[in-house]
This record gives C-alpha cells, sequence and structure tokens, in this order.
C-alpha cells in the first residue's frame, strides 16, 4: 500500500527533508482515532488515510542519507489503546504496553517483571534489610541474597513451550517451570490448592503464569472464580501473576451464550499483572507482532530503562519504546495493526472470530460421530470447542502417519502433536478467509479419503 508513496517521493537528496514538517505531523495527530470503531473505514479509506495523512509524517531515514535522529510518533500507542480497547483491557489501569516481536518475546518480558516484581516483595517478607533488593539494579544473585531468595519458580499448567525458553533467557532456569495440573483428566487446569503450597513456602518467589488458550487443544486453564482465588492468593503471597494469552485473547469479543464456555476461560484475565498477546493470531497481521500489557509501568521502565547519555523525559505522553522492551531499535510493528483496527473495525473481528469457531466446532462434530477418528481431550463436547480441533485417528497404524498423509494431499495442512503421550493431530483455523461451509466440506472430504480413499463429495 505505502509502494505508492515510496514511488511518489522525490529522491534527489537536496529535495526532501531528514525530517517531516511540523504541518504534516499535526496533520497526523490529529488524524488518529481516539477510540476503536465498530464498523470499519474500509479499504479505500483506510488506504487514503494512510498516503495522506500518516505517510507524510513518517521520518526519511530510508530516502535522505542525511537523517541522524528518530522521532517518536502517535500511532503504536493509538494502536495500542485500541487494542485495548477490542479486548475490553482498561488502558487506564494497563498503562504499560508495547509491541514485541512475538509471543515469546512478550512471556519474556512477562517473566523479567515478574521476577523484579517477586522478588522486591519477597524482600519484604522475608528479609530484615533496608535496602530494597531490585534484580534489574543489583543483578540475579546479589538480589535474591539481600531478599533472602533462594529460588524463583513459575507455577502453571500446560503451559506454551516459549515460557520455559522465556525462564531460561531470564536467568529463572527451566528446572524451576513447574506444572501443577488439576488432574489427568484436566490437565490445562490449575490446581489452586497446590498452587496455594507452592506459594506459602518461605525463601521461594513465585510467578504464576496462566494459560489463556492451550495451544494443542485451546483449552483454558481458569474460569473468572479460578482468577479471582489466583489474584488474592499473589496478592496474599507476594506472587506476579503473567497469561499468556496469545492463543486465547481474542475470545474476550464474545458475548453470545453460545460462546459461554469460552468467555469463562478469559473472564477476570484483566486482574492479572501481564499479559501477552500475539497480533499475527488475533489480528491475521503477518509475523513477527506480539505486544504486551502490564498494570506496573513503573517496574517496566525500571526493567527495561535504556541507559542513554540523555536522561528519559519523565513528563512524554508517550513513554518511549526504548524502555519498556528489549529492543532499542526495530521496525514499526504498529503499523498494521493499526491499519487493520481502523479499516475494519470491532464488529468485524468479532463476526471473524465467530466464523472460526463454527468451523472449528462444525468439524469437531463430525469427529466425535466418526468410528474412525477420537475427538481429543477425551469428553469434550463439539459445542466448548474454540478454534483448535485436536483429534486423533482411532486405528494406531494410521494414527502414526495421519499428519503427513493430510498434508501429502496438498488440500488441507494439519500440525502434530503429542497427547497423553500419543501422537495427535491439531486443525487450528486461524484465516480471515474462513468460510464455514466450504471449508467444512472441504476439511470433511480429506478426513474421509484417508479412511475411505473413494470417498468423494
Amino acid at each position: 500500500m505505502l509502494a505508492d508513496f515510496a514511488a511518489s517521493v522525490d529522491l534527489d537528496v537536496g529535495s526532501i527533508s531528514p525530517l517531516p514538517s511540523a504541518e504534516a505531523i499535526l496533520r497526523a495527530e490529529r488524524s488518529l482515532p481516539s477510540s476503536l470503531p465498530s464498523q470499519g473505514l474500509g479499504l479505500d479509506l483506510i488506504r487514503k488515510h494512510l498516503l495522506e495523512d500518516i505517510a507524510p509524517a513518517l521520518n526519511r531515514e530510508s530516502v535522505n542519507p542525511n537523517y541522524y535522529e528518530s522521532i517518536a510518533g502517535n500511532v503504536e500507542d493509538a494502536a495500542l489503546r485500541m487494542l485495548q480497547q477490542l479486548l475490553d483491557i482498561d488502558a487506564s489501569i494497563f498503562t504499560g504496553r508495547t509491541f514485541t516481536s512475538g509471543a515469546t518475546a512478550s512471556n519474556t518480558l512477562g517473566l523479567a517483571l515478574g521476577r523484579e516484581y517477586s522478588v522486591q516483595i519477597s524482600g519484604m517478607r522475608f528479609s530484615a534489610s533496608a535496602t530494597q533488593a531490585s534484580i534489574a539494579q543489583q543483578g540475579l544473585i546479589p538480589a535474591c541474597l539481600r531478599a533472602g531468595v533462594q529460588r524463583i519458580r513459575v507455577l502453571s499448567s500446560m503451559p506454551h513451550s516459549s515460557l520455559a525458553k522465556a525462564a531460561s533467557i531470564v536467568g529463572l532456569g527451566t528446572d524451576n517451570v513447574i506444572l501443577l495440573p488439576l488432574s489427568e483428566a484436566e490437565p490445562w487446569r490449575l490446581d489452586l490448592n497446590a498452587l496455594e503450597q507452592h506459594l506459602s513456602k518461605r525463601g521461594i518467589a513465585s510467578i504464576i503464569s496462566v494459560s489463556a488458550g492451550e495451544v494443542n487443544a485451546g483449552a483454558f486453564a481458569t474460569t473468572r472464580d479460578d482468577m479471582e482465588k489466583i489474584r488474592a492468593l499473589a496478592d496474599e503471597y507476594g506472587a506476579w501473576v503473567h497469561v499468556d494469552a496469545a492463543f486465547g485473547l481474542q475470545a474476550r469479543l464474545l458475548s453470545k451464550p453460545q460462546y459461554a464456555s469460552i468467555m469463562a476461560g478469559v473472564a477476570a484475565l484483566d486482574l492479572a499483572d501481564s499479559i501477552t498477546g500475539d497480533a499475527h493470531k488475533l489480528l491475521n497481521v503477518p509475523y513477527d507482532c506480539g505486544f504486551f500489557f502490564t498494570r506496573h509501568l513503573g517496574i517496566q521502565k525500571q526493567v527495561f530503562q535504556n541507559g542513554s547519555a540523555l536522561p528519559p523525559d519523565l513528563s512524554e505522553a508517550v513513554p518511549s519504546a526504548h524502555n519498556l522492551g528489549i529492543e532499542n531499535s526495530r521496525r514499526l510493528r504498529a503499523l498494521p495493526v493499526y491499519a487493520t483496527l481502523v479499516a475494519y473495525g470491532r464488529d468485524w473481528y468479532r463476526d471473524l472470530l465467530e466464523r472460526q469457531i463454527s468451523l472449528a466446532r462444525k468439524v469437531a462434530e463430525y469427529i466425535s460421530q466418526s468410528s474412525d477418528y477420537e475427538l481429543l481431550p477425551r469428553h469434550t463436547s463439539a459445542a466448548n470447542i474454540y478454534i483448535i480441533v485436536l483429534f486423533r485417528a482411532r486405528a494406531s497404524d494410521l494414527n502414526s502417519h495421519l499428519v503427513q498423509r493430510l498434508n501429502s494431499a496438498g488440500t488441507i495442512y494439519v500440525t502434530g502433536t503429542q497427547w497423553e503421550n500419543r501422537p495427535a493431530t491439531r486443525i487450528a483455523i486461524s484465516t480471515w478467509r474462513v468460510d464455514l461451509d466450504r471449508d467444512s466440506a472441504l476439511i470433511i472430504k480429506e478426513l474421509e479419503a484417508i479412511v475411505r480413499p473413494k470417498y468423494s463429495v
């Protein structure tokens, strides 16, 4: 879309300033919407808006070699605020917000902040030291010694693999990711009794990581009551609550009764201290576009403060992204998010998610009634499926090659995983092009063709 603007720019160095004019910046600022529209502008108007309002106000480092500095804009802040409106997350509470390279990076931010917070609080609980413990300032080992902390543990249930990776990156160690499944039948649910037992241990600082949308089956770790109890336990024992909602956060768009079981899984997520989201999954924008929200902007700045020669501007209305995340230099990840939110609006995204769920449930209904396939987890009702269908072939010899055979046909693409220590197959519905009748017929045809080679519709 911006290629038209680039083509119109005179690349003669002397003909263009390295910075946009004050008038262009003012026009861009005034054009930013103050709230997320329910009905989007549409592609033609968003194209016009980007080309005529936004693009002229962008810095010119790519077209002028005399560009030596960067100017923060408001597009990123507008996009993040609209995301919070879309997901019903109070921007006045979750004042810490930034884009990341993806959910893995967002989970890393969550554990980095949780590490800082939980050790600070533990120092008040376990140590008589008059000096506040700070990993960001003193380092991991000195701060833990000062706080009387022997270990920092991450307590979770069926987390995404990126949680262990994040624990390794921030120095907690994968051995300190402790799984607390409620039961063998519901391993994705968090056992709150076991959680309290771990939280009450002296000398242990804790981060609670809630999985809102488990990667294999799309199941949710908590209900509203669970989140309220987790919040109370965290407050009592000084723990940080992080929610990995990369797969499930968009469920906060739902409101109809047929989605009650899904809505329960994302109810009260805003009681967390930090939240991971993924715009690639949520908004169908390109990869490399995660986001992160926290209610602790001060701790976020403390951990990620960029030690530049210039002091930070504490009065700035939009905090510098340099002080909110891992990267100092990065692309404008906010632009595709901003464009799609303004172009399509809240109602379009709610309708999209409802269509995705309808397709997943129709495929799940077929599988649940099939004598050749088994819907997973066991005892799952197709009426409660989210956007991931997990299943396996009942015949073990077929099941071991099911993913390969489905993908080799070149019509649909599925992924393999393990469930109950056996191979399983997952169909994740995420495309914006979903069509219930067309796509369900196609998927069912391919599934039938595996067990009945002469099957056709």
